[in-house]
């Protein structure tokens, strides 16, 4: 990336006036005509990156291009220069911002500066400006100010590119030799809903080509060893997910997609590039924890991290630490803190926070730069935040509405490097972090540039970021500072309360397997609290609706079979029992209890002694309880509804809860009238006829003793 300065040329200001316009409507077109009428110049090389001789040769190059339309004559490159050094990080932030002429250094350079007659329209011309430190009235350690300016007939400046020269002499007491660990992120937002469904296509051109992801893979070929790297393993497990065929989910439903060979080949040449460079990962899919802490989402980050740590080990090396998080813009707030620290039992805590330097402030504000780390207190004891210095960080990411130059950004981190180095009062080595954002579009040569350059400076040393540790002496700093912007940012209630929802409901579907394992839906809820969706909440609330149906689509794998309420199931007298059956459509084992409620206790009661509680094999296997009703007296025969509801073993309803109509017809208690009726005949008979007999025989004896009488 090259950064251009373009100046209006040939034309004044005062005569373009009246051609443009400077309202809304016309502001694009003059940024347009600004652009085509004027003089680039464009500073493409200084090397030396610093120098360490008075006599020592500085070559600073470039080209002009006129983009006037008309030719221009007389134009000069000239060198203007300072010997006054700048006094420290805040001198060397002001000098590059001011553009006005009264800031530029004094001296001219004018026996170095280039002469050209004329440059026709459109044509370019290249100049180097060659000096030496004496002459540039360089005379010890420091950084100093220098300028190259483009001039038209000798007097009218066209344009102006401001820079810095670092003077390194040998001195008897050379600076302390600062630790610099630089911390690289290879983040992205998630691609997918569930696991089996892609929500976009963005990712494959994102890891080929010229894509962004396909840059920081090149960026880690060639970058040191001692370079940290953050990944989410949520982007790798999409990745990974695209080296077979996929679906993509379209505004006409799904799509089938083959395998992307793109991916097979980012992820092949991400696990070569990183083998033996330190790598953290992220919790999985790079959580808002702030949001998580403060939306009692408690369980989610533990969850987040123990599946960052498997998936990373998995697919991409399997040293990968999880003790270190990094929040969302590096911002974190208490409870926040204690929920990282305590993490999730059996899994490594988070012990060490990457913050932002407005997160830990030093109290009171100093004029030099701090140490990277220092101890914060939470819960769970106490952690490490590394403190990444904003100033260094902005140089791997230049602010996108103004060019960049690989030269310029390069002579920049040399001098504020240096300068760090050379702060009055310090007297040992301070431990430095340059961290950029974490979804950052990388520009490779400039990185490339920035990291080759870091290894060369004889005042600092690349290091992991592991090997940052606080300092015995800290300076003093205000705590975790979190304003309520900071709480605005976050992913709010509006979004995160549908989330719970389904978080909810798709728990249960692990709930009701017979062993309880992991959701098959965690990686899809974590996807949905992604920091990525903090500003892209339609895109987010898009994913939580296709998660919400699968979630729902497990759910009704298991059913209660036959609920038809317009055909009753009947109880055949006062005492009995209702079969109830429940399909099991996963192809797991399920455990569920069921749970009968009598909704007109008056006519119908459920026996709640029974047994409640089925196992039913996968693949379509039905189970069926005989649950125990009675029809009391009172209420006679009739109809009477029950709602079924199906728990999970630890009491948890699953689902929707389903009437059922009982059909009391009260036949055992008419049958038991009918049968003692019959009895008490039958009873009645069999006296009646015993007393038959025994008068007969009565009868009898008494014939014949009146018989022998009378014989």
């Amino acid at each position: 990336m090259i950064r251009k300065v373009t100046v209006l040329a040939a034309l004044s200001t005062t005569l373009l006036a009246p051609l443009v316009a400077t309202t809304p409507d016309t502001a694009a077109a003059t940024t347009v005509m600004t652009a085509r009428q004027g003089l680039e110049l464009t500073v493409t090389s200084i090397t030396p990156e610093f120098t360490t001789g008075a006599a020592d040769e500085i070559k600073i190059s470039g080209t002009i291009r006129n983009d006037t339309g008309a030719a221009m004559p007389g134009l000069r490159v000239q060198l203007r220069y300072s010997g006054q050094r700048l006094a420290d990080r805040a001198a060397i932030d002001s000098y590059l911002a001011d553009q006005t002429p009264p800031t530029l250094p004094g001296n001219v350079s004018t026996s170095s500066s280039m002469d050209f007659p004329a440059l026709e329209a459109g044509a370019s011309a290249t100049w180097e400006i060659t000096r030496t430190p004496a002459q540039l009235q360089l005379s010890s350690f420091g950084v100093y100010p220098v300028a190259v300016e483009v001039l038209q007939q000798g007097w009218r400046s066209l344009g102006v590119q401001r820079t810095l020269l670092t003077y390194a002499p040998p001195t008897p007491q050379r600076p302390p030799r600062n630790r610099l660990a630089v911390v690289l992120p290879i983040i992205d937002q998630p691609h997918r809903a569930d696991d089996a469904t892609f929500t976009d296509d963005k990712l494959s051109a994102a890891l080929t080509g010229k894509g962004r992801l396909a840059d920081l893979a090149r960026i880690a070929k060639t970058a040191s060893k001692n370079v940290t790297w953050i990944v989410d393993p949520a982007l790798l497990d999409d990745a990974h997910a695209m080296t077979k065929p996929y679906s993509l989910s379209t505004k006409d439903g799904l799509q089938k997609k083959p395998a992307d060979g793109g991916a097979t080949q980012w992820l092949t040449d991400l696990r070569s590039a990183l083998a033996n460079s330190p790598v953290v990962a992220t919790p999985y899919a790079d959580p808002d924890v702030a949001a998580l802490a403060h939306r009692g989402f408690d369980s989610q980050t533990g969850r987040a991290i123990e599946l960052g740590g498997q998936k990373a080990r998995e697919l991409l090396k399997p040293d990968v630490q999880t003790s270190t998080a990094w929040p969302a813009a590096g911002l974190i707030d208490p409870d926040a803190l204690d929920l990282l620290s305590v993490g999730k039992p059996g899994v490594a805590r988070v012990t060490r926070v990457l913050l932002n330097s407005t997160n830990v402030p030093p109290l009171p504000p100093v004029s030099h730069t701090p140490d990277a780390a220092t101890t914060l207190d939470s819960v769970a004891g106490p952690v490490t935040a590394l403190i990444a210095d904003a100033g260094l960080s902005r140089m791997l990411e230049p602010d996108s509405s103004v060019s960049g130059s690989v030269a310029l950004s390069r002579q920049r981190f040399v001098a504020e490097t240096a300068m760090i180095s050379a702060e009055p009062g310090q007297t040992q080595a301070r431990s430095l972090v340059m961290a950029p954002s974490r979804r950052w579009d990388p520009n490779p040569t400039l990185v490339s540039s920035l990291l080759k350059t870091a290894g060369k400076l004889p005042w600092l040393t690349l290091t992991p970021l592991s090997s940052i540790k606080p300092a015995t002496t800290q300076v003093p700093r205000a705590g975790l500072t979190y304003t309520e912007q900071d709480r605005k940012e976050e992913l709010g209630a509006k979004y995160l309360d549908p989330v719970k929802e389904v978080a909810g409901r798709a728990q249960l579907t692990s709930g009701i397997i017979t062993g309880k394992p992991p959701s098959d839906f965690d990686a899809a809820v974590l996807r949905l609290t992604s920091s990525a969706w903090r500003n892209q909440s339609r895109a987010g609330r898009a994913m939580t609706k296709i998660v919400d149906s699968a979630v729902q689509s497990r759910m009704n794998k298991i059913s209660i079979t036959g609920a038809d309420p317009d055909r009753p199931r009947t109880l055949a007298g006062a005492d009995g029992v209702v079969p109830i059956s429940v399909k099991n459509s996963l192809p797991d084992e399920v455990t569920v209890d069921i749970e009968v409620t009598s909704n007109s206790p008056a006519r119908l009661q459920i026996d709640e002694r029974a047994s409640t509680r089925l196992v039913i094999g996968g693949n379509g296997q039905s189970g069926t309880l005989q649950v125990p009703m009675k029809a009391t007296m009172s209420g006679g025969s009739g109809d009477a509804t029950v709602n079924v509801q199906l728990k999970t073993a630890d009491g948890q309803p699953y689902g929707k809860p389903v009437k059922l109509t009982i059909r009391t017809t009260g036949y055992t208690g008419i049958a038991l009238v009918i049968v003692g009726a019959a009895l008490t005949v039958m009873f009645a008979a069999v006296v009646t006829r015993v007393l038959r007999r025994r008068s007969q025989r009565r009868l009898q004896r008494a014939t014949r003793t009146r018989e022998s009488e009378t014989v």
